[in-house]
Order: C-alpha cells, then sequence, then structure tokens
C-alpha cells in the first residue's frame, strides 16, 4: 500500500503560508536536492488554493507526478493533464493509495490535511521548520482538528537552521 505523506514547510510558530498565502519566507537552500524529494512520488495532492499559487507563479507542474487537484470550483478541462477532484475526496484517496506506485505527496492545503487525517488516510507529517515567525497566516492543522498522535521517525538540522522531522502517525486507539 502507497503512503500518503504530508511534506511541508512551515514557520516556527507553525504556519504553512502567510496571510495572503505567500511564501516568500521560504529560503531557497542551494543544499536541499530537490530532485531526490520528487523522485520519492509520482502523485501529488494539492489543495485549491495551494494550486491558486501554482497557477499565479506559472508553475503547475511537478516532475515526474501525477497531480491531483482538490476543488469545487475548478473546471477539469481548464487544466489538462490535471485531474480535478470535486467530491469524494477520501474515496479518491483511498484508490490511489491502493494503485501501484511510488509514495503519494500531500503537497499543499492545510484544510485538506485535515480533511485526509480525520478520514485516517494520512501515514507521515514531515515539517521542515523553517527559523521565522510569521505572527499569523494559514497553519499547519487548522482548528478544530482532533488530537492525533504521532512517533518522531527522523529528525536532520541543517546549517542554515532549518530543522526537518517526520512522524509517523500513530493508529487511534479502537
Amino acid at each position: 500500500m502507497r503512503r500518503i505523506r504530508y511534506h511541508v514547510v512551515m514557520s516556527l510558530d507553525g504556519y504553512i503560508a502567510g496571510s495572503n498565502g505567500e511564501a516568500d519566507w521560504i529560503p531557497m537552500d542551494p543544499d536541499v536536492d530537490f530532485d531526490a524529494i520528487f523522485r520519492q512520488f509520482d502523485t501529488a495532492l494539492i489543495a485549491r488554493k495551494t494550486f491558486d499559487a501554482m497557477v499565479r507563479a506559472r508553475n503547475t507542474s511537478l516532475p515526474g507526478m501525477k497531480i491531483f487537484v482538490f476543488s469545487t470550483t475548478l473546471q477539469p478541462g481548464d487544466y489538462p493533464g490535471i485531474e480535478i477532484v470535486s467530491e469524494g475526496q477520501a474515496e479518491t484517496v483511498a484508490s490511489l493509495r491502493s494503485q501501484p506506485g511510488k509514495d503519494i505527496w500531500l503537497f499543499g492545503g492545510g484544510g485538506l490535511f485535515q480533511s485526509l487525517l480525520n478520514a485516517g488516510l494520512v501515514d507521515t507529517v514531515e515539517v521542515a521548520i523553517v527559523p521565522v515567525l510569521l505572527g499569523g497566516g494559514i497553519p499547519l492543522l487548522p482548528v478544530p482538528a482532533k488530537q492525533t498522535r504521532l512517533k518522531l521517525a527522523s529528525h536532520k538540522l541543517d546549517k542554515t537552521g532549518i530543522l526537518s522531522l517526520e512522524y509517523a502517525i500513530e493508529p487511534s486507539p479502537a
């Protein structure tokens, strides 16, 4: 079974984007091997607002990945080669998990993360914490959220002060 991995950058105070969706606070670290990161995945799950930011940046592709955008407002014909999912989020993701392939990148959207987490479909939370305080913005996990226990799987501190943490999601008690 393929894993769903929420792989995201976050400010020290818990935001994945600024108040207006900006990500200009995220440093471009030349030591990060983005190709190696991309090779771990063949599918990306993206929320509409994150996709809107990609459209504004004129970059709606992720190398070697099939993209699924979760939106009730986007029209599938407007974005050839991109799968628009307007309903049945959990069913779509569960189906993707059961197919052969590489891990699946939950690329953006705190709300999408919350929805899939609540459905029991997220396997890991991988956060690169940037040493900056935004004071507001889009949170890693919107409130209200249910409590979820995590187990540290790995950690790494790079020379820029970015702390990368990988947590496995522990199963909920029955």
